[in-house]
């Protein structure tokens, strides 16, 4: 009998053996909601306005160069640089930014706030140009 009891404390439960297992899996689904996914997302919005760009926009290279798009291929664009027509051939991967697209996005949250702005305003000078309700005087018997 005394050698069964040394023998069940010496061997490890089963839930002490899972706990590292569980941590483990626990950090692994932090890392991936934390870095991965919002990678992810970064890198397909990026493909949709790499996708997305059309002649006329001005864009900025990677390496900070910044142009006008004058012709779109394949896989690269042809983007003049200067008021001199210097024109030159990057690939789509070097777009960093859509500076029209982006300006574009800025004026529509402009508007949109300015919008907002003034229907909170009127509505503030309706709720003060109604006439406030006469209280009806309390009669005590």
């Amino acid at each position: 009998m005394i050698h069964l009891i040394s023998m069940t404390a010496a061997a490890p439960s089963a839930g002490s053996q899972l706990y590292p297992l569980i941590i483990m899996i626990i950090m692994l689904v932090v890392l991936y909601l934390i870095m991965i996914r919002p990678q992810r997302k970064k890198e397909k919005a990026d493909a949709e306005m790499r996708k997305n760009v059309q002649i006329g926009d001005e864009i900025e290279t990677i390496g900070g160069i910044v142009g006008i798009i004058t012709k779109i291929e394949e896989n690269s664009v042809v983007i003049e640089t200067s008021s001199d027509r210097c024109k030159m051939r990057i690939k789509k991967w070097a777009i960093s930014t859509n500076v029209s697209a982006n300006e574009e996005q800025k004026a529509k949250e402009d508007a949109a706030r300015a919008a907002k702005a003034e229907k909170k305003s009127k509505s503030e000078e309706k709720s003060q140009d109604k006439p406030a309700k006469a209280e009806k005087p309390i009669d005590k018997d």
